[in-house]
Order: C-alpha cells, then structure tokens, then sequence
C-alpha cells in the first residue's frame, strides 16, 4: 500500500512534468511514447518486483498474437490468452497463497492490461476485419484502422498514468492524446465563433486536478477512520447475529458497506487526476460551457449514493470497466448478453467464490429491477409528488439490494458467505424470483441491437 501511494504520487508530479515540459509543441510523439513507457515499467518494477514480470509476458504474448494471427480471429486470440493468464494468476491467489493478498500484489495491474488488450484486439478487429455498415456509431468512431507499432502499443498498456491503478481508456483516444489532438478533436464540437472566441480555447486541466485530489483527501481520512472501524466480517460475527433483530443488521450492513467505499473512491479519483494532469481526460464542453475532464473517471459519486436503481447504481460505479464490459462482451454477445456480461464481470475479477455469489445475484436482481421499473414506473410519472415517493423508494431499495449483492465480494469465501445470507434469509434472492414469476416481461426499446449503421439502412429501404 505505501508502494503504491508513493508510486501515484510520484506518477502526479510526473504527469505535471509531463504536460509542461514533454508537451506536443516541445517533443515528438515518439518521446513522449519513450517516457511514458520507461517511467511505466519503473513504476510496475519498483511496485511488484519480479512479479511485473508478468505483465511484460502477458503484454509480449500478445504483442505476437497480435501481429501473426488473423484478422477475423484477433480478438478470439487475445481475449482467451489474456482471460487465461489473467485466471492462472487468479488461482495462484487461493492455491498457494491461500486466499491472502501479496503485499507486492499484481493482479490489479495485470487486470487493467488484460483491459487494454482486449478492448484493442476487439478494435483492431472492427477496424480492419468488418465492414462499416456492420458496426455500432460508437465501434465506427473507435475502430483502429492499423497495427500499431512496438512502440505504440507498449506506451498504450504500460504508460506510467494508468500501470498501477488505470484506468482503461480506448487506443485512439490515447494515440490523439499523445499526439497532440486530443483536446483539439473535443473543442472542434464547438462552435467557438457563435461564443465569441476568435480562436480556440486553450483548457487547463489544473482545477479539475486540483478538484479531485480534495476528494481524494476527504477519500483517503473516510478510509483511516471508517473503513477500519467498521469491518465488514462483523455481520456475520455470533455475537452480533445472536443479539441484533433483523432490521438493525440491515442497517449496520448499509454502514459497513459505506465504509468500504472510501478507499475505491481514493484509488480511482486519484488515478484520473493523474492522468488529467499529463493532459489526458478531456471530454468535451457541457451546456453551460465548462470544460470537462471525465473522460477516464472511474465513478461518479453523487450518482452512486443517490442511485434509484441497480442499473444506474452500477453504470456509475468502476465506469471504464462497465464501459470495456459493454464493448468486448454486451455488444458483441450472441445470446444472453446480461448473464454473459456478468459472468466474465466475475471472472475478471477473480474466482474467489464470494465474486461469483455477488455477479450470479447481481443478474438475478438486475432482472427483477428491471421488470419492476417497466412494469410500474410509468404510473409514476404522472404528478411531481407521485415521481419524488417513487425515488425515495427506489433509492431506499437500491441501496439494500447493493449491500445485500456486494457483501460476498468483501467476504470471498464460501463459508462466510453463506452464513452472511441465511442470517438474512435470502430475502432479495427470494423477492427476485417472485417478482420475475409474477411479473409479464415487458419489452425494452433497446432489446433489439442492431448497428446504428444498418438500422439506418434498413430504414432507408423501408422509406
């Protein structure tokens, strides 16, 4: 942990550096590809010693894959070697080192390399093995043309703002950033001369720095005083399970799993304002004409605590992996893309068994929240007082059934797992399979995904 936070802050000072001093109007893309590269292997050596040997392995494996396979099968390749050695080290976790966590622990790196490598391969694939008419607008703007060089592509995984703690971002926003046109690609969305600029603005991206590092001190004092008094193990203490009625374990779990937030909450803030300060994260400009720096954020804080539904709640937690899920997984599932979605969810992380209890109850109540929401959320909307009681509601149910999924990826084994849901009876697995028995499935407008590209064509034809 100090080796971490250490190497984060010495990887902030270094992005400052960086943008100053490395900037594209004062070095060549080539050098800044060098630096970042250098400085990222630096920081996964002087982190995890020889075990970052295997993120240069696993990055070189598929470096050749990547080179030598065939198009139409590129990302079949890189998504099984990644997942695969990825899950070889997942296991070595509880086999040799008997559920306990290294100190010099690697997999969270070597989970946001298998990230990267696949989101590329699957854009590399669009790019060159399919044709325009069959992709997304969002695989259209995303797909990768060419191969990248050595150089490229080790500078786009093991870069030294996101080696340690990420997060993953798409290839040709990182090539437009270190080339100098990623800010500029955003500002061209603006009209500037309708604003009165007689040229292009030039965004800082220092008070968005400056704005996350104070949510990552409030993050990082939360984390020192909370996460620490209030463990999670404690639900599923005897004691506590003997004297304490239903309602109150309810609301100590609520407590507990707000105290584990905080340090997910430093991590990830503190990542993005590294990357922010290299000059990389800008998003655009919003309605009311600010800069945006969010392209890489993690998570969305106020979205999260005031979530009003399970899907909302996730769409905001860990939002670059939600996103890589979507675009390696969601939409490219032949069938089943929620299960799908979160079984590789599951695996990604780990095979703890506590993960697989938390992604197989995370699908059962995901679909019952979604036959609630489209078979009674309508009658809602009818009267401003009628839509505030059914967020209240729906805030208050989202919180429980988030602590009540999440608790067996805290708690990781079996054992206590089981023991966590029996002393709450499995209420929210019970109310899930009554409500998906009960309730008609509803169709949703966005059940049918087809390419934007050729839902417009067909269109067209029917016109």
């Amino acid at each position: 942990q100090i080796n971490f936070v250490a190497c984060q802050l010495f990887a902030l000072l270094a992005a400052f550096w960086f943008r100053i001093y490395l900037g594209p109007s004062h070095a060549s893309s080539a050098v800044r590809h060098a630096f970042a590269t250098l400085f990222g292997i630096y920081f996964a050596v002087f982190c995890f010693g020889w075990y970052s040997i295997h993120l240069f392995v696993l990055v070189m494996m598929n470096y050749g894959i990547m080179n030598m396979a065939s198009i139409p099968n590129i990302h079949r390749y890189s998504f099984v070697i990644a997942m695969g050695y990825l899950t070889l080290c997942h296991i070595s976790r509880i086999y040799i080192f008997h559920y306990g966590i290294l100190t010099t622990d690697f997999s969270g790196p070597l989970m946001i390399i298998t990230q990267k490598i696949t989101t590329l391969a699957c854009q590399l694939h669009d790019g060159i093995g399919r044709q325009a008419e069959e992709l997304t607008a969002e695989q259209n703007r995303l797909a990768v043309k060419t191969r990248p060089s050595l150089l490229e592509y080790l500078s786009y995984l093991l870069n030294f703002m996101s080696i340690i703690a990420g997060p993953c971002s798409n290839y040709k926003d990182y090539i437009a950033f270190i080339e100098g046109r990623h800010v500029h690609m955003k500002l061209l969305e603006v009209n500037w001369k309708q604003k009165g600029y007689d040229r292009l603005p030039d965004p800082s991206p220092t008070g968005a720095v400056m704005y996350k590092l104070c949510i990552t001190l409030v993050s990082l004092i939360l984390f020192l005083t909370l996460t620490k008094n209030f463990p999670m193990a404690y639900i599923i203490d005897d004691e506590f399970l003997d004297k304490t009625p239903f309602l109150s374990r309810l609301g100590y779990l609520y407590v507990v799993t707000q105290a584990a937030k905080p340090k997910y909450y430093f991590a990830w803030t503190l990542a993005d304002a590294i990357n922010n300060a290299a000059g990389y994260g800008f998003s655009g400009v919003d309605e009311r004409g600010t800069f945006r720096w969010d392209l890489l954020s993690n998570l969305n804080i106020w979205n999260i605590e005031t979530a009003t539904s399970f899907k909302m709640y996730i769409e905001n937690w860990n939002i670059q992996t939600a996103a890589w899920l979507k675009r390696v997984c969601y939409d490219r599932a032949p069938w089943y893309p929620t299960a799908l979605t979160f079984i590789l969810s599951a695996l990604w992380h780990g095979i703890y068994p506590g993960y697989y209890f938390t992604f197989l109850t995370g699908i059962l109540i995901t679909l019952a929240a979604r036959a609630i929401r489209n078979n009674f959320r309508h009658y809602f909307l009818s009267s401003v007082p009628l839509k505030i009681a059914y967020d209240v509601v729906t805030w208050f149910v989202t919180q429980l059934a988030v602590c009540y999924t999440v608790a067996p990826f805290v708690m990781l084994a079996v054992e206590p797992t089981i023991k966590f849901y029996k002393s709450m009876y499995f209420h929210m697995h019970i109310l899930s399979i009554l409500v998906l028995l009960v309730l008609p499935r509803r169709p949703q407008a966005h059940s049918i995904r087809k390419p934007q590209n050729q839902s417009m064509q067909n269109s067209v034809k029917s016109k």
